[in-house]
């Protein structure tokens, strides 16, 4: 009986993509646009009233886009994500995946 034979890859071997340097943070949130994105599972509707909450108690001039003005990001949506975040005036994003 002959096994069969299968190719591996080492999972420790050199990395094939660039490294970027991450965006700098806003020191500050006040007057800043926040976009939220969103799959449409796990209680995103809940946590993200939560998180508005939170963050407008601490930076009263904060201004929030609603998940449902950019679809879910889970679908072909996603791909007019980087025009519809112009378009809103996004200067950060809070995106929420559930599981």
């Amino acid at each position: 009986m002959v096994q069969p034979v299968y190719e591996v890859m080492w999972p420790l071997g050199r990395s094939v993509y660039e490294i970027i340097p991450l965006a700098s943070r806003s020191a500050d949130l006040n007057g800043k646009t926040i976009c939220e994105l969103w799959d449409w599972l796990f209680k995103g509707d809940q946590i993200f009233s939560i998180v508005r909450d939170v963050l407008s108690k601490r930076y009263p001039g904060i201004r929030f886009v609603d998940y449902s003005a950019f679809g879910n990001t889970h679908s072909s949506a996603a791909a007019a994500l980087p025009d519809l975040l112009r378009k809103h005036g996004c200067d950060a994003v809070v995106s929420g995946i559930g599981h």
